[in-house]
């Protein structure tokens, strides 16, 4: 049955008035889509400040992994805040220590881990960061076009999803080189294999022109691309950075602040390849919506760098320790595989609706991190930004929360609870939107006088 129910016109009277307050105060720099003002939400359904009820697919950027205000995870936060609300980096806690014994135990190097506590992404990505400069002795990084890693100047450095982050902060970090990302739908490169190209790109034109791989501290990766369109590696491509990083000892860097924490199916996207970094970086669904960042290196590694060379004020705050806890419990206990099994039914449902509409060039994604590209036709396979734009937007006034990335890719990043129940009623209302915005955006038929 069709829950979904939009009970005013968007945005209702309650939303325009903290809208028009909003624009007297706050930055007017965030990158908002269209005009959703929540009050409140339960899983994966959200409601804005009119009663209007809507089907969450963004799930706050992919972060509130098991849902809105799931009951554990919000119990677990009250517990810890009648203890504590603060205690600096400089000491201990108990919720501190048994997360990082977490990470330990879950293995995502296959070798014992140590793990640095931040607030955020971006914040996890410059720790990685400067540890590779620690350790290594060098200065240089190899980041990926498409790639999104943060917006603070380290990692904005590697950030090149869209120039837009970029733009009016030059110089940011130097000593970056960017190489393209493996895309089969769009090659760059001859051959079928992209991900073996761009490996031989970086070892017989990079590192024979431009940089000395003596000089490279670290090749910074996300496994699945996000924000540059939901990209899947082919296979080979990770083992192959791999293999290339032990020959020249270079640090692997794999961001998975995205794709990680049960997203794909697994809990490390990278898994999917059998493929281990030296260095990690996590936050988004860690912390089911608190906000906290994990930077974990191989033991070797991080006892490399001594007392006082990185630290923060914030990080292992005991309210987003006690909610990351929580989250890798439900996690691992259910909501990984669900994110599988509902992920693959998800896939199926797309690629029909690939079928029916020219304009779906292609779907991919692992799990519940599953893109959908919209093209202008299939054999020129232009990007349809403008398309993707109007059906995020019209999505919304429909009840649908999505959000886009790369080029015109829709991103569907749902909560990992969803049900198949829950992707049903997403996919008839984008399918209606489809059509609406298909019929809106054709040219219209020239009446012109039959020449005679």
């Amino acid at each position: 049955m069709k829950k979904t129910h939009i009970k005013t016109d968007l945005p209702g009277p309650k939303a325009r008035e903290l809208l028009a307050r909003d624009a007297l105060v706050d930055s007017p720099s965030y990158p908002r889509d269209y005009p959703f003002v929540m009050s409140h939400g339960k899983g994966a359904e959200v409601w804005d400040v009119d009663g209007n009820r809507f089907l969450d697919f963004a799930a706050g950027i992919a972060v509130c992994s098991t849902g809105h205000s799931h009951p554990a995870v919000v119990q677990a936060i009250k517990d810890a805040a009648d203890r504590f609300l603060h205690i600096s980096s400089d000491y201990w806690h108990e919720g501190q220590v048994r997360l990082a014994e977490r990470m330990n135990e879950l293995s995502p190097m296959k070798v014992p881990v140590m793990s640095f506590f931040a607030q955020s992404g971006t914040e996890s990505v410059e720790a990685a960061l400067k540890l590779a400069r620690y350790v290594t002795g060098r200065g240089r990084f190899i980041g990926f076009l498409g790639g999104f890693h943060g917006r603070t100047m380290g990692s904005l450095a590697f950030t090149s999803s869209k120039y837009t982050q970029q733009k009016g902060f030059f110089p940011t970090m130097a000593g970056v080189t960017h190489v393209p990302y493996p895309n089969g739908y769009r090659p760059l490169f001859a051959g079928a294999d992209q991900g073996r190209a761009v490996l031989r790109y970086i070892e017989d034109v990079l590192f024979v022109h431009n940089v000395p791989p003596s000089e490279v501290a670290a090749i910074l990766v996300e496994p699945i691309q996000g924000e540059g369109g939901y990209l899947v590696p082919p296979d080979g491509f990770l083992s192959g950075l791999r293999e290339l990083c032990d020959r020249h000892g270079i640090l692997l860097i794999f961001d998975e602040v995205q794709s990680g924490i049960g997203r794909t199916g697994k809990m490390f996207a990278a898994q999917h390849w059998g493929v281990e970094p030296d260095i990690m970086t996590l936050a988004k669904g860690l912390g089911s919506g608190m906000p906290i960042g994990i930077m974990v290196a191989k033991r070797s590694i991080m006892q490399k760098w001594s007392r006082g060379a990185h630290g923060n004020t914030f990080g292992g705050n005991p309210l987003c320790c006690a909610a990351a806890l929580a989250t890798l419990d439900l996690v691992e206990r259910e909501y990984c595989a669900n994110a599988g099994k509902v992920g693959d039914y998800f896939m199926k449902k797309l690629q029909r609706l690939a079928g029916k509409y020219p304009v779906v060039g292609e779907v991919r994604g692992k799990g519940l991190m599953i893109g959908m590209e919209l093209v202008t036709d299939p054999v020129s396979k232009t990007p349809a930004k403008k398309l993707c734009d109007a059906l995020i937007t019209r999505a919304f006034h429909k009840g649908l929360i999505l959000l886009s990335c790369g080029q015109s890719t829709v991103r569907f990043m749902p909560p990992l609870m969803i049900t198949e129940a829950d992707v049903d009623e997403a996919l008839e209302l984008l399918e209606a939107t489809l059509i609406e915005v298909l019929v809106s955006e054709r040219p219209p038929v020239s009446r012109g006088v039959a020449a005679g």
